[in-house]
């Protein structure tokens, strides 16, 4: 890690949005800097969004940390990104998740499904398996590898999807904004889900076909 990265994930562990071991270990070990456009490459570790082309951006780091905190990914788990845009929150995963973990990436926009396949493939994940990239329409999910341990999404949509539910397994989360908050759903049972807000944030859009 260069210095200012370095600096970036110490700010993000001194005001406690990065708590868990292998989620600062992910954050150390995939450099934000991989994932922005080469004209913005000197602003990848500051505290804020940045565009990545087609409207969409790259998510805020202390948002990420939070929303990963959240999720709480373990190694060998399936999951499920929805919005993976320039694919830094895909690479975070799938470092945590590791070879025995996988990472499904939906990202509607086809351009964008392949900056984050080319982007993943620095760190080798698509090439050994852990990550699999798709141009789909993210609302839906993604039957085809269901079910999830965990979901989690970057674009804001205006309620949760219902196929979403169906394509978690019991004991899984979904982490995704809701509107201009982060909720987190529990399946405690296969027709029962625990809810928490977390309001005050801002998000994209989520685009659906």
């Amino acid at each position: 890690m260069n210095k200012k990265e370095n600096k970036l994930v110490e700010e993000l562990i001194s005001e406690e949005y990065l708590k868990t071991p292998r989620i600062i270990d992910a954050f150390k070990k995939i450099d934000r800097a991989d994932f922005v456009p080469e004209d913005l490459r000197t602003e990848a570790y500051g505290n804020y969004p940045l565009p990545i082309d087609f409207g969409q951006t790259i998510s805020q780091p202390l948002t990420v940390a939070f929303m990963l905190e959240l999720l709480q990914p373990k190694p060998g788990e399936k999951i499920l990104d929805i919005g993976s845009g320039s694919g830094w929150q895909t690479a975070l995963l799938a470092s945590i998740v590791g070879k025995k973990g996988k990472v499904i990436a939906v990202e509607i926009i086809s351009e964008l499904s392949d900056m984050t396949r080319n982007n993943v493939s620095k760190y080798g994940f698509v090439e050994n398996g852990t990550v699999r990239v798709i141009s789909a329409d993210g609302s839906k999910g993604f039957p085809e590898e269901a079910p999830f341990d965990k979901i989690i999404a970057a674009a804001a949509g205006e309620s949760l999807p219902e196929i979403w539910k169906k394509q978690l397994k019991v004991g899984g989360l979904i982490v995704t904004p809701i509107r201009n908050s982060i909720f987190v759903f529990k399946k405690v049972s296969e027709n029962r889900f625990e809810e928490k807000e977390y309001p005050g944030f801002a998000f994209v859009p989520l685009i659906k076909e």
